[in-house]
């Protein structure tokens, strides 16, 4: 990364490792065209099997905007991990929230049928058994943490700001798709066309589909040998060196979401609206469809959600 771009650069580290094994890198503040400008005519022609009803529900990606980022950041090159979580639990005694309000987390269930008629999502849950440490299937320390809520990644942040005092935090959504495109103005920091995600991306793809053969038509045409999460790290990284910026789990960010919020946010560092009742998060996961896996794409939960689908990545702020 050239230093040319970068603030104080002779004595900022391009890159440090944390005390939980995080490693950060550091992202050069830009301008970045924020949002979809795609037409409904393209997206059709690069997502046939949607619906025209689907490609409108997209309506808050527009309108597609300027925006920049006025100060360099950090930004963790991986997913937060299973090993780091737990790391984090221990030396903390921090109870995540699915164990706190006693109704746990969601997880795979291969026979679970909430219609009683057919397979339906295999997504059994809200229950006890599931956690961070049990989302129905195997995870090892590398893979990507799930089930945790937006209150357990504050949690993590705040205790590695006291601990390390350095400011950790989630990503802006300004920050977050500026991390993520890299530099690229396309669908995908890795292009326009869908097929492209399967060198960069852990997503909905023939070996999920298996699971899941009702939804097909919708995957990505290739096999990555993932069925669930991957370990952090596997698929080639966008230009900033960040991995896993489409797919493997969705990943919480600071913003409260606002349908209209684009129509008025502020050009610089835009911090979204000032409250709400659903936390966005970005970037899809191994169970997306490349529709919903997209740099300009917007997803959202409440803060207390804990989904077998949905994680953690990490900004730490430059001095």
């Amino acid at each position: 990364m050239a230093c040319i771009a970068l603030a104080g650069c002779a004595s900022t580290p391009t890159a440090t490792t944390n005390s939980l094994g995080m490693q950060m890198v550091l992202l050069p503040a830009g301008e970045f065209t924020m949002g979809n400008a795609a037409s409904i005519e393209t997206m059709s022609a690069l997502y046939p099997a949607y619906e025209p009803r689907r490609l409108a529900d997209l309506a808050d990606e527009t309108p597609a905007h300027r925006v920049r980022i006025t100060r360099p950041f950090y930004m963790a090159k991986h997913e937060v991990t299973v090993g780091q979580f737990r790391q984090f639990v221990e030396a903390s005694a921090h109870v995540p929230e699915s164990i706190v309000d006693g109704t746990g987390g969601y997880g795979y269930n291969a026979a679970y049928d909430p219609a009683t008629t057919k397979r339906g999502d295999a997504f059994e849950g809200r229950h006890p058994r599931y956690s961070w440490q049990n989302p129905g299937f195997a995870q090892s320390d590398a893979h990507p943490v799930v089930n945790v809520t937006w209150h357990d990644a504050v949690a993590l942040a705040r205790w590695l700001s006291a601990t390390e005092g350095r400011r950790y935090r989630l990503p802006t959504e300004a920050e977050w798709e500026y991390a993520c495109r890299a530099g690229t103005s396309t669908q995908y920091h890795s292009g326009d066309a869908p097929a492209s995600l399967s060198a960069v991306a852990n997503v909905f793809d023939t070996d999920a589909a298996a699971n899941w053969p009702d939804w097909q038509a919708f995957a990505l045409p290739t096999a990555d040998g993932f069925a669930f999460t991957a370990p952090v790290g596997q698929f080639a990284p966008n230009a900033f060196g960040l991995h896993d910026m489409h797919g493997n789990v969705w990943e919480w960010t600071a913003d409260w979401h606002g349908a209209t919020y684009y129509a008025h946010s502020p050009q610089d560092d835009p911090q979204g609206p000032d409250a709400g009742r659903v936390k966005v998060r970005r970037g899809g996961s191994w169970h997306t469809w490349p529709l919903y896996a997209r740099c300009a794409y917007r997803n959202w939960n409440t803060p207390v959600t804990r989904y077998t689908l949905v994680g953690i990545r990490l900004v730490m702020e430059a001095d």
